[in-house]
């Protein structure tokens, strides 16, 4: 284990990237604080770094006193007050900008003067989320890719005013957890999403209108265009609510039809069939 970038790290919201986050961290030498108002939650996701380092130590890719040492770096708190001395906060709740506008205005709030303010957001302007702040060459958007333990990418975004100490920070700090960061300008999907997204939504409207079933669309992307996932599968691991709401910040963002949600992804999520995290999507799956 190297010398963390930085000691003193706080990540916001313990869902499956955040708890993925926090693993990361604490696994380079951070001492990290999780943090989410729902103490269920902040137990799941304390849980689920605990699985994950359990199975890579049965993978003999980590020693028991490694993982034991990365799982007793994580603190846990259910108010965003705690996070007053730590150098970076990475928030990763879910992807509302009503929501992450509340949470990095209190942020602001308590964090300490210097501190950077990171968001996981997918697509939500960083820009706009900045703007809660009185801190905006501070903010910064740091979006890490799922499962964020085995993947290396890093898309760093920068806001409007967001600074070069700030961006050259968080460049190091990510090469410095091991990932490859990719710098990125803010608009609306970033890199990422505004290739990966309309892909999605292509195959699900296949799906819908008949080209193919679920199984012969994803094998014709794995098999023909080397994708490791077809994109069907892909959407229940990502979370087809995600998905969703994405595709909603690049049609509003970029006002273009081809970002227009297919309604077969809008009648799932509204049934609440959202992929792997609730048992059902495009496929199924065992809880």
């Amino acid at each position: 284990m190297t010398d963390p970038y930085y000691s003193k790290v706080a990540v916001v919201g313990a869902g499956t990237m955040g708890n993925g986050i926090a693993q990361v961290f604490a696994s380079t030498g951070s001492e990290v604080l999780l943090i989410d108002l729902d103490a269920a939650a902040l137990d799941r996701g304390v849980g689920a770094i605990e699985k994950s380092l359990g199975r890579m130590v049965k993978k003999e890719k980590l020693s028991q006193a490694d993982a034991d040492a990365t799982l007793s770096r994580v603190g846990r708190a259910t108010s965003l007050a705690e996070a007053t001395v730590q150098d970076l906060i990475v928030e990763a709740v879910v992807e509302r900008p009503e929501v992450k506008a509340a949470v990095f205005a209190e942020l602001d709030r308590v964090a300490k003067p210097e501190a950077i303010l990171a968001t996981n957001t997918s697509s939500i302007s960083i820009t706009q989320i900045a703007a809660s702040t009185q801190r905006p060459d501070q903010v910064i958007g740091m979006h890490f890719m799922n499962p964020v333990p085995i993947m290396k990418l890093v898309e760093v975004i920068r806001g409007h005013e967001t600074s070069d100490a700030t961006t050259k920070a968080v460049m190091e700090c990510s090469a410095a957890l091991g990932k490859v960061p990719v710098e990125a300008n803010d608009f609306p999907g970033f890199v990422s999403n505004r290739v990966l997204m309309p892909m999605i939504n292509e195959a699900i409207f296949c799906l819908m209108e008949g080209v193919a079933d679920r199984d012969g669309i994803d094998t014709v992307m794995k098999l023909g265009m080397a994708h490791p996932l077809g994109p069907l599968s892909l959407a229940d691991l990502i979370g087809l609510d995600v998905c969703l709401n994405i595709l909603e910040v690049l049609h509003a963002g970029l006002g273009e039809d081809k970002y227009r949600p297919c309604p077969l992804l809008r009648r799932m999520v509204a049934a609440g069939h959202l992929g792997r995290k609730s048992g059902r999507g495009f496929y199924e799956y065992e809880s």
